[in-house]
């Protein structure tokens, strides 16, 4: 099935999903029309396929026939430079005429590249320049954002029943968490980023392949893999088979290594079940960036060392050009058939229906990271092994959402716009497919019965059942694990994961040890807290991980 028609069935379920039916009479316009019986119809541009049909209330007490509430006001949006059909910022463009149409407003998007958008945004935040009434930003500017005051609150409007609707309620409390800071509302509804694992289900399940693996290496795997050893040894074993693309070699596993884009996020994620203790929250249990009592770095703990030589290990078994390739280059490798295991966000299965770019529909498959057999226990200074496999999730990335600046001259607006996105019936349609970029995270995305979701919803929308169905499941799993990977949200992150980024590529690239590199990293990170001040960076880092000594 073609992208086109993906997006005409996706418009096709979801539309059916809400229980809505279109009026007869309706007050017709281009992309909004109030029908008579109380629901109004939403429609994006036509190559964008979306329509929706929602009770009028469900826009807020705002918005009704004939009114214009933001009349002659004008907002910016600074976002991520991915263009009209781009992820996160392509959804913009597809709801800006509809916006306009309700408010009055005028809706500015201003794009820059994601290397660009932490400087960028506190660059105007900073200078009082005010050019942005909203931010795309990622969940770890927090920390920034927060001690800037450079934010603000939206609970009192997303309470106030004046803007389009949409709640916290249905986020695991991994991700609520990193929208909130001590109980207060900032964030607005959107994206839901996590690493999982991505596999080939269709060579794992081979016969063939699991008894040569057996017969090589003395014991048989488990699909999904148990553990992290078992998943290097399973790419072991694939790499170089001439099973990729046109019979070309294959790869273990392929990943985004690029530095200053998103490559420290795989390390970040697989480091955490080698070095975290499991257990609540102390010292030396449940804690990954900094000890807690005086913010001495832990990122050169023998648990972290340990997994980034694991990570130089399992980069073995992939491209050697992998060192530079950003996201869309491992994505592309992999859904061409020419990897094994991927692990990333949860872009990737949805792109994997897109048969115009996919070899791999009806193919992959998807589970929680698997942990580390063995971790490094801080509390007793050893590693430990442990033959269970366990459950370690983490919410890595962006989770890319709106935040108000403070600054902004039309906030109440800026909030409208956003809020018009995070309106559960355009968000579970959002979530359907990958060229936008929102994944799913929230209970009316994943099926039932942990969710809400029905498997027609998606398979109507284009999806392979059995690819949608491990997709779901394993993001469900990593955002509700019980042992979860720390959200770094400090004053300074950006300096902080800039120094540790570096320092991962020398090790990658063989001119650093992992051990020199993650030293380095610590050295530099014991400097810039002590420059922006260490009580106040231990206060912020007590604050965001719920330390309370």
């Amino acid at each position: 099935m073609n992208r086109g028609s993906i997006r005409t069935a996706a418009l096709l379920a979801f539309g059916l999903a809400t229980g809505l039916a279109v009026a007869a009479h309706a007050q017709n316009s281009e992309h909004v029309s109030w029908n008579d019986d109380g629901t109004v119809t939403l429609k994006t541009p036509a190559d964008y396929e979306g329509t929706f049909t929602v009770p009028q209330e469900m826009l807020g007490g705002l918005f009704g026939p004939g009114e214009k509430p933001f009349e002659g006001e004008e907002i910016t949006v600074l976002t991520l430079d991915s263009g009209p059909k781009g992820g996160i910022s392509g959804p913009l463009y597809a709801f800006r005429p509809m916006f306009e149409e309700l408010s009055g407003a005028k809706v500015n998007i201003a794009l820059t590249p994601i290397s660009e958008l932490y400087t960028k945004t506190f660059l105007d935040l900073r200078n009082g320049t005010g050019e942005y009434d909203a931010i795309i930003v990622g969940a770890f500017f927090y920390g920034d954002l927060i001690a800037g005051d450079y934010i603000l609150p939206v609970d009192e409007w997303r309470e106030s029943g004046d803007f389009p609707a949409w709640s916290y309620d249905p986020m695991p409390a991994s991700l609520k968490a990193i929208h909130t800071w001590e109980g207060t509302g900032y964030g607005v509804l959107n994206d839901a980023d996590g690493q999982v694992l991505y596999y080939r289900r269709d060579l794992l399940n081979d016969p063939e392949h699991k008894a040569a693996f057996q017969e090589e290496k003395g014991y048989a795997y488990a699909v999904p893999p148990r553990n992290l050893q078992e998943l290097k040894d399973i790419a072991g074993y694939f790499n170089g088979k001439p099973l990729g693309e046109d019979g070309a070699p294959i790869s273990g596993a392929v990943l985004h290594l690029k530095v200053r884009e998103q490559g420290l996020y795989h390390f970040t994620t697989l480091a955490t079940s080698f070095a975290m203790t499991p257990g609540p929250l102390s010292e030396c249990q449940g804690v990954y960036w900094f000890n807690p009592n005086d913010m001495t770095p832990l990122i050169n703990s023998p648990g972290h060392v340990a997994a980034l030589d694991y990570l130089k290990e399992l980069a073995e078994t992939g491209p050697a050009a992998q060192i530079s390739w950003s996201l869309g280059e491992a994505w592309d490798y992999f859904l061409r058939g020419n990897a094994v295991f991927n692990f990333s966000y949860g872009d990737v299965a949805p792109l994997a229906q897109d048969e115009s770019r996919s070899k791999i529909r009806g193919k992959i498959g998807s589970a929680i990271l698997p942990a580390s057999n063995t971790y490094w226990n801080m509390c007793e200074q050893k590693f430990v092994e442990t033959e269970e496999p366990r459950q370690v999730g983490n919410v890595t990335g962006g989770s890319w959402h709106g935040v108000v600046s403070s600054l902004a001259d039309a906030p109440e607006a800026a909030y409208s716009f956003l809020s018009l996105m995070a309106m559960k019936p355009v968000s579970k349609w959002l979530a359907t497919y990958g060229w936008n970029g929102v994944d799913p995270g929230f209970d009316y995305q994943f099926l039932e019965p942990v969710g809400e979701a029905k498997v027609e919803d998606y398979t109507s929308a284009g999806w392979d059942a059995e690819d949608v169905k491990l997709y779901l499941k394993a993001y469900h799993d990593n955002f509700n694990a019980p042992v979860m990977l720390p959200y770094l949200r400090i004053t300074g992150t950006q300096e902080y994961f800039d120094a540790l980024d570096s320092n991962l590529s020398a090790a990658m690239s063989g001119s650093k040890t992992a051990e020199e590199a993650l030293n380095d990293t610590a050295e530099t990170w014991q400097g810039v807290t002590d420059r922006l001040g260490r009580d106040k960076q231990l206060k912020a880092y007590q604050a965001a991980i719920g330390w309370k000594n």
